[in-house]
């Protein structure tokens, strides 16, 4: 089964709206969305936000038969080429807000982890092609960041391109991807750009995230269909 999770009720919703035989399953403050979706058999959940929500549900998914994770939703943009609406695919992923260095470790590295968290070659692929069914939009694949932070600051948000190599930046997508990799589940992120990260992402994010959750849902549908 494949399991579909976003961080927001805008990021999940379009798909929930299309999801065939449906039954819901709750498990605490988690709602766990069965059905099938383009002829697969698809668990759809909202995480909330932040890494510690993403961590739990895809614990709990882990525990739910899911043999493939697609995170999907919204992002800021680090790369200056990118705009809103356009979608970045997930090379690998990291923590940009951990900060160890005073015992000898990399910035971004928790003691006794990864560095970075892999994407599943074979759904990178997928997604890529995807995405370029979705018209009038830029793919990219690259590192995806997640920080527990909304960068809303273009001092901060060069440095962190800088410093980590990252095209956009959220607040889940590694969470998921390092309990995913504890389980040998192979993943991808799926983000589709709602803010430049800078001085307007506040504004940029509430007027944008409709459009871009769309366009993530389009490629999510797309992916559903090849695979």
């Amino acid at each position: 089964m494949i399991g579909i999770i976003g961080a927001m009720d805008s990021e999940i919703q379009l798909l929930l709206e299309d999801l065939q035989d449906r039954r819901d399953e709750h498990f605490g403050s988690f709602t766990l969305h069965v059905g099938r979706l383009e002829n697969h058999p698809v668990t759809i959940a909202k995480c909330g936000v932040g890494k510690v929500n993403a961590a739990a549900l895809t614990q709990l998914m882990m525990l739910q038969d899911i043999d493939q994770v697609i995170f999907t939703g919204v992002a800021g943009a680090l790369d200056s080429s990118l705009n809103v609406g356009d979608i970045v695919i997930s090379q690998d992923t990291m923590q940009s807000d951990p900060d160890v260095t005073v015992l000898g470790y990399k910035l971004g590295e928790i003691p006794g982890e990864a560095l970075t968290w892999v994407a599943d070659p074979g759904l990178v692929e997928i997604a890529q092609k995807a995405a370029h069914t979705v018209e009038g939009i830029q793919v990219k694949v690259g590192r995806i960041l997640s920080c527990d932070q909304f960068i809303a600051n273009p001092e901060k948000s060069r440095w962190i391109y800088e410093t980590f190599n990252g095209l956009c930046t959220e607040m889940e997508g590694a969470a998921t991807a390092q309990i995913c990799s504890k389980w040998q589940v192979p993943f991808v992120i799926i983000r589709s750009i709602s803010d430049s990260a800078n001085h307007s992402a506040k504004v940029d994010f509430r007027e944008f995230t409709v459009l871009a959750a769309t366009r993530a849902k389009q490629v999510v549908r797309a992916m559903l269909r090849s695979m």
